[in-house]
C-alpha cells in the first residue's frame, strides 16, 4: 500500500497569509531527477555541456556521472510550491520573481529531491498580497541542499 501524497497548507485568501511569516511547508514527496529530464532541459535551453549530456564522458569527470543542470533544480521550485501551499480566493496571481538564490549541491543523475517551504514575508502592495516563500530543495543523502530560493508571488484578490 502507497503513501498519500503530502497535502499543501491551504490558505482561503491572499489576505490570510498576512502575519504567516515563520510558517513552515512541506515537504513534498520525493522525486528522482532521471537521464530523459536533464536531457529535456538541455534540449529547451540549448545548454548541452557534456557535464550534463554525456554519461561516458561524465564518468570521469568531476562528480564521476553526469548532474543536473543547476537551473534545472531552480525550476523545479515552480512544481514544488503549488505542493507546499495552496492559496485560493484571488482573481490572478503574479510569479514576481525570485531573490536569494544559491547552488550548495549538485544534483547527480538518478538522484532525489524534494521541497520544503517556508513563508518568508508577506504584505500588502498595490491592493495585492505579496508572499516570499524560501523553498529549499534537499538532496536526500546529502547535508547540504541542492539549491535555495526566495520565490515571490503577488495575489490579487477577489
Amino acid at each position: 500500500m502507497g503513501t498519500m501524497p503530502p497535502t499543501p497548507r491551504l490558505y482561503a485568501s491572499p489576505r490570510d497569509l498576512l502575519g504567516q511569516e515563520g510558517t513552515t511547508l512541506g515537504p513534498t514527496a520525493w522525486m528522482t531527477i532521471d537521464q530523459a529530464r536533464i536531457d529535456q532541459f538541455a534540449e529547451a535551453t540549448g545548454d548541452h555541456q557534456w557535464i550534463h549530456v554525456d554519461p561516458e564522458r561524465a564518468r570521469s569527470g568531476p562528480f564521476g556521472k553526469t548532474i543536473a543542470h543547476g537551473y534545472l533544480t531552480l525550476s523545479l521550485a515552480n512544481r514544488f510550491l503549488p505542493e507546499l501551499i495552496d492559496v485560493r480566493g484571488f482573481s490572478h496571481g503574479v510569479n514576481v520573481g525570485t531573490d536569494r538564490t544559491r547552488f550548495l549541491a549538485p544534483v547527480p543523475v538518478n538522484a532525489r529531491i524534494r521541497g520544503v517551504g517556508e513563508i518568508v514575508a508577506v504584505e500588502e502592495i498595490k491592493g495585492a498580497i505579496q508572499s516570499v516563500v524560501r523553498i529549499t530543495i534537499e538532496l536526500e543523502g546529502s547535508d547540504k541542499p541542492a539549491c535555495i530560493v526566495d520565490t515571490i508571488s503577488r495575489y490579487f484578490p477577489e
